[in-house]
């Protein structure tokens, strides 16, 4: 057995919607069947001496071992992390005599005085009243907020206000909208940051590339995970919010908010698989979940009814739900739509919102600039989404029509961008997953040329056949020349070239000759050996792994 975690859980999680403190253990699902009555036991024990009888626990069984929670009041969380490393030094030294943990009552001492030193009875009053206002109540370790963006006020975590002190009409949420699955996350909250700011909004945006207020960057880094959302719902001016929700940040802490007008999961793949947690799909769609449980009381849950996976959990889900799909015949979209619900679909060419009998057309795929004449059906499928999404947070369908055929690559950087550079085209995206590669590839197939190559690499933590399969999906779009990077920063245990030889086999088993296929040390090399290689006609496809803002800046400079 081995110690993997003990941390904080602030927000809803894969194990129910309360703060509190987890404890992951690595094991065998035969030592977990002893660990876990052990360590409950133990805990409820615990929690009983430092007067913390009252609160929950629960455990949750997943592969390589597993978690189990406790309940705790916010202002004391660090205290109950601690609980949760006494506990496992208990495991330890019970079941595996590796060293000897301290006695239960100067350990029982030594958290009641760190629940003392950790106590904000301010922070539970303020808690607590906007609870009963049903006002928006966000924390962290620095700042205390009530409610949202332009009807917020803010202040530091031990200076705050009694609840008496508050005027509690000024405070109020503002329509929240929050984005998660596997492939699409970032592009559909593009889109839909684009089509709500283009209505005369004012947009609070968190994603994996900034956080933003309109045009305005606030800050540039990953901010998918809940410090971004509350970053967005605190700044001044907001009054609509669009949160990126990725699966680290609902694994390790939670969702940023405990309520939102609706939720979109955009699908469920392969993808970040191997961590604790989420080390298969079914355990990545337990994770990606949790955001329903920000809409499931009220609000809607917008789904792609073209992932079996969602279909199959949405049976459960007792909340109000949307769906969107690639076919108007999709069976699940037709069974909805005749029950009365909404559904927005691709039929025809067009973009289509379909309720019962009422057909109402949006616009035509073609005329959206991202989804590139149609042939970047994925960008479809996003579009649909951000559509669905957006009517729910207030928008008319003529307001996203008109914003939809103007949602530009632009607006999209880094993710199915297409440069004419002379007379010849460069296609690069940031795909990063099977799924994800492979609607490049059908992109890159669509795309009128009249010879194509491909910049690419591969990660080392892939298995041998995923590598392959990468190889052979590339070639089947007719290749004339694969240039591949050796992607040094993502060897994650690999030897050098071990990944290039993986994939120089399976193109030359396809029948690639040696001359078809390039090796270079990093992305930008490929890059420019991509564009010296290409002829009027052609088009070069960069798989740009590393997000590499040289290669989007250098395009945009040899545009005419």
């Amino acid at each position: 057995m081995q110690f993997l975690d003990a941390r904080r859980l602030t927000g809803p999680n894969v194990l129910w919607n309360k703060s509190g403190a987890i404890l992951d253990i690595g094991c065998t699902q035969e030592e977990a069947d002893r660990l876990i009555p052990y360590c409950e036991q133990l805990l409820r024990r615990t929690l009983e001496a430092v007067g913390w009888g009252d609160e929950a626990v629960r455990h949750l069984r997943l592969n390589g071992g597993f978690s189990i929670a406790f309940s705790a009041p916010i202002d004391a969380l660090y205290a109950a992390s601690a609980i949760n490393e006494w506990i496992w030094a208990c495991c330890a030294a019970h079941f595996e005599n590796d060293g000897e943990a301290p006695a239960f009552d100067e350990q029982v001492a030594a958290i009641s005085d760190a629940i003392q030193a950790e106590r904000n009875p301010a922070l539970l009053a303020l808690q607590a009243a906007a609870l009963d206002h049903g006002v928006p109540f966000l924390w962290d370790d620095d700042d205390v907020t009530i409610g949202h963006g332009s009807h917020s006020q803010t202040w530091p975590f031990r200076e705050l206000p009694t609840p008496g002190e508050l005027d509690w009409s000024e405070y109020h949420a503002v329509p929240v909208g929050i984005v998660t699955g596997t492939n699409g996350k970032t592009t559909t909250v593009r889109i839909a940051k684009h089509l709500l700011q283009s209505a005369g909004h004012t947009v609070g945006l968190s994603c994996t590339d900034w956080v933003s207020v309109n045009d305005k960057i606030i800050d540039r880094d990953d901010w998918s995970g809940p410090g971004g959302a509350r970053m967005v719902l605190r700044q001044p001016g907001v009054d609509t919010a669009i949160l990126e929700t990725a699966r680290g940040g609902l694994l390790r802490r939670g969702l940023g908010v405990e309520q939102a007008d609706v939720a979109l999961i955009t699908n469920i793949a392969e993808d970040h698989l191997g961590d604790f947690g989420s080390q298969s799909v079914a355990e990545l769609l337990d994770i990606k979940w949790v955001v329903s449980h920000a809409v499931a009381e009220s609000g809607y849950l917008v789904l792609n009814a073209d992932d079996p996976l969602l279909v199959s959990e949405a049976s459960e889900f007792a909340g109000a739900v949307i769906w969107f799909s690639l076919s108007d015949q999709n069976p699940v979209v037709e069974a909805h739509v005749n029950a009365g619900g909404i559904a927005f679909v691709y039929a025809d060419g067009d973009l289509v919102r379909i309720q019962g009998q009422d057909r109402r057309i949006m616009c035509a795929a073609k005329d959206i600039p991202i989804t590139l004449q149609a042939a970047a059906e994925h960008n479809v499928a996003n579009a649909l989404g951000a559509a669905a999404l957006t009517e729910q947070l207030g928008l008319s369908l003529p307001e996203i029509s008109a914003a939809l055929v103007t949602m530009s690559q632009d607006v999209n950087p880094g993710r199915s961008n297409l440069f004419e550079i002379g007379e010849f085209k460069v296609l690069v995206d940031f795909a990063h997953n099977p799924e994800a590669m492979q609607a490049l590839f059908n992109m890159a197939r669509a795309v009128p040329a009249k010879r194509r190559a491909l910049c690419f690499g591969q990660a080392g933590d892939r298995t041998d056949a995923q590598i392959r399969a990468l190889a052979s999906s590339a070639w089947a779009i007719g290749l004339e020349m694969a240039i591949v990077s050796e992607l040094a920063d993502y060897a994650r245990g690999r030897s050098p070239g071990e990944v290039f030889g993986i994939i120089h086999a399976e193109l030359r088993r396809l029948g690639a000759r040696d001359d078809q296929v390039m090796h270079f040390q990093e992305e930008h090399e490929s890059f420019a050996a991509g564009l010296a290689w290409a002829e009027p006609g052609d088009l070069v496809v960069i798989l740009d792994l590393g997000r590499n803002s040289n290669i989007q800046a250098t395009l945009e400079r040899r545009m005419p």
